[in-house]
């Protein structure tokens, strides 16, 4: 910080050096923190404008990135309370300070003369290494994304844009995450809970004991919610959730209106419409691919319909046998939305006998989490251990642990792990940023992450059970982790995840997920929670048996989402407005054969592109989806714990960050570019 503009003292979110002081953060601490922050960088970026009469990288281009870094830091303990322990005060400190936000992020993309400098240093580039080159490219990209060539009335308009965007995207999270809070179903009479396994039984009477209640109490969490509608006998009471579920944040409902989403939705694709015309794009999809590695719109859309066209054939054969199942074995004519969970758990039982439930026992959280550790380990040449340093966190379930390098003892990075649903924390899993990994004259700091999940807690004596579907989420999550935490590349914008294209930042995430079936991995990661004795290969062989089924149901959901959020964005017509259900519809009539219910309202709860950064970009699971496929393939030619693949996996992907083209580094990885086929076969779908 510059010593000529001194951050005023006695705020906890200005003054910690390192980890977030998480004890003394009160909510009225945010505005002033952030309006001196603000105040300060707009201060020191006219002082260097002012002062520097050629910017070079040592002093131009790392003050700016300390600067923005400075930021982030006091910002991300907010925003992450703000996922994980709302509260009313939190929240309006919150969104008071995201127009304040949003008008610096377009101030500085909009200073032309900020650009000119960035433009000096590019064109004097040739001493500059390749990473320092692609900060610089993504740079001058990003000025141009936010405006900066526009004439001043239409710049003044992307601002207005930009702020309302930031407002009505967290106005969507916190209208769900209301509804979802405000619903519970407290059920008193044992017999409805037929079919349910005893570890919902449990969750839900311990629920219910907390508030005082007799019986068994369900809500809208999804650790609730999900053994309801995939496990429940009583058809009346899945319905009931699933449309409480299903029906979520919009007009219709048990909660019709009360926090209704489809207004804000109508704006939201309006704004990013107008927003993208305002850039010279022809729509919000272009925009999109901007900062991607799909190069068109008419890629996206060819690259979804093939998959569609691939697994549809497919996918009509397993509903048909569920249909069939349903029919024959259980008497039932007509399957309904909430009955096909149910009845594809029957189906996988009665075809494979496993279910989901059935290997809970083998996955106890106390093994998953070292196991997966030691599997991470060995292929990267890491090692992971808690902290034994006393760190301050937001819960007291939170832990707090360190990546080592094995061969160098060096402390890589270190993370928080936040794994079970309570309330008043948003659903869902996901990795996010609490310091940026940052090496300059001034700065030096290793990576430090969020790694947050909502699984069912521990119950009485018992650790917390995973389904193997949560051990992949698991999986899933700490591959973004090690993205983040595993770079080696030393400026934030381009540290980590960040300035890596969208639809190639689920690459790690995915292809850790495939350890997740293979017996060499799980037997480090496995084991009776009461017995510690290993998975039986009995099981396992079921367990893989199951692998894909409903593989194509499940390939076409994901199409059916992502044609859906791209087409939206692509087709907007401000005549004619969002369409939002009638494209959806127009695209189910297309890829889809699970057709829900007409009050069925998924679109108002699809938080990944009205609330997160997966706007006309959903389609990116699928895309990176082909990517850790095709990775995974080398590793099954080596050795799925071959740690030289492993050590060519974390120097060419994991260590690089985005500090180079994602294709670049992908090739470098695999020595080619991507197919299509080793998804395909993973899947179990034919060409």
């Amino acid at each position: 910080m510059s010593r000529k503009d001194p951050l005023p003292p006695g705020n906890p979110l200005l003054e910690y050096p390192g980890l977030p002081p998480f004890s003394k953060i009160r909510p009225h601490h945010v505005e002033p923190a952030v309006d001196a922050l603000l105040a300060h960088n707009r201060a020191e970026v006219a002082r260097l404008l002012r002062e520097l009469e050629r910017p070079e990288w040592h002093n131009f281009v790392e003050p700016l990135e300390e600067m923005e870094e400075r930021l982030s830091r006091a910002w991300s303990p907010v925003s992450h309370l703000h996922a994980v322990k709302d509260s009313d005060e939190l929240r309006a400190a919150y969104n008071a300070c995201l127009p304040k936000l949003s008008d610096y992020a377009s101030e500085m993309g909009q200073n032309e003369a900020l650009f000119q400098a960035y433009e000096k240093v590019f064109r004097g580039s040739e001493s500059l290494s390749s990473p320092q080159r692609k900060l610089l490219e993504n740079a001058l990209r990003d000025f141009r994304l936010a405006g900066v060539d526009l004439p001043k009335e239409k710049k003044a308009r992307f601002r207005e844009l930009s702020r309302e965007l930031s407002e009505l995207t967290t106005r969507f999270e916190e209208n769900l995450l209301d509804a979802t809070n405000a619903w519970q179903k407290l059920v008193t009479d044992e017999a409805e809970l037929a079919g349910l396994p005893e570890s919902a039984r449990q969750l839900a009477r311990q629920m219910a004991r907390q508030k005082g209640l007799e019986g068994w109490l369900f809500n809208l969490e999804f650790p609730s919610y999900y053994p309801v509608v995939a496990y429940a006998d009583h058809r009346e009471l899945r319905r009931e959730l699933y449309e409480a579920y299903s029906t979520r944040a919009s007009d219709q409902g048990p909660q019709a209106g009360r926090f209704d989403n489809g207004e804000v939705m109508e704006r939201i694709l309006a704004l990013r419409h107008e927003l993208a015309r305002l850039l010279g794009f022809g729509n919000y999809a272009e925009r999109s691919l901007a900062t991607k590695m799909a190069r068109s719109t008419d890629e996206v859309l060819g690259f979804l319909r093939d998959l569609a066209r691939r697994a549809k054939p497919q996918a009509e054969r397993e509903l048909a046998e569920l249909r069939e199942y349903a029919r024959r074995h259980h008497g039932v004519e007509e399957l309904e939305a909430w009955d096909i969970p149910y009845y594809s758990e029957k189906l996988r039982q009665h075809r494979y006998n496993i279910s989901q439930e059935e290997l809970k026992p083998w996955f106890p959280e106390t093994r998953v989490v070292p196991g997966m550790f030691e599997v991470i380990g060995r292929l990267f040449g890491v090692e992971i251990r808690q902290s034994g340093e006393a760190v301050e966190t937001w819960h007291p379930d939170v832990r707090f642990y360190e990546i080592l390098d094995r061969a160098s003892g060096e402390l890589l990075g270190q993370f928080y792990f936040d794994l079970y649903a309570r309330p008043k924390k948003r659903g869902g899993a996901w990795m996010a940023d609490c310091l940026s990994r940052i090496n300059t004259r001034n700065r030096q700091q290793i990576p430090v992450a969020f790694m947050t999940c909502n699984f069912t807690p521990p119950v009485g004596e018992r650790p917390a059970l995973l389904t193997h579907d949560e051990v992949q989420t698991l999986f899933h999550e700490f591959g973004h982790g090690l993205h983040h935490m595993l770079t080696r590349i030393d400026w934030p914008s381009i540290s980590g995840i960040s300035g890596v294209a969208w639809d190639a930042v689920e690459l790690p995430s995915q292809l850790m997920e495939n350890w997740c079936w293979e017996r060499e991995a799980l037997d480090l990661f496995s084991g009776h929670w009461q017995t510690g004795e290993p998975l039986p290969e009995a099981l396992y062989e079921r367990m893989i048996a199951a692998r894909n089924f409903q593989s194509a149901m499940q390939m076409l959901r994901q199409v059916e989402f992502a044609l859906f959020d791209f087409r939206i964005h692509l087709e907007y017509d401000p005549e004619r407005g969002g369409r939002i259900y009638e494209i959806l519809e127009q695209v189910r009539d297309e890829v889809a054969v699970v057709r829900p219910p007409r009050w069925n309202r998924f679109a108002h709860g699809f938080s990944h592109i009205f609330g997160g950064g997966y706007a006309a970009g959903y389609y990116s699971y699928k895309w990176a989806e082909v990517l850790s496929a095709d990775a995974f393939s080398l590793f099954e030619e080596n050795g799925v714990l071959d740690p030289e693949t492993g050590r060519l996996f974390r120097e060419t992907i994991l260590e690089k960050g985005g500090s180079a083209d994602a294709m670049d580094l992908f090739i470098a990885f695999r020595g080619r570019e991507p197919s299509i086929e080793p998804l395909l076969r993973h899947s179990g779908i034919g060409g």
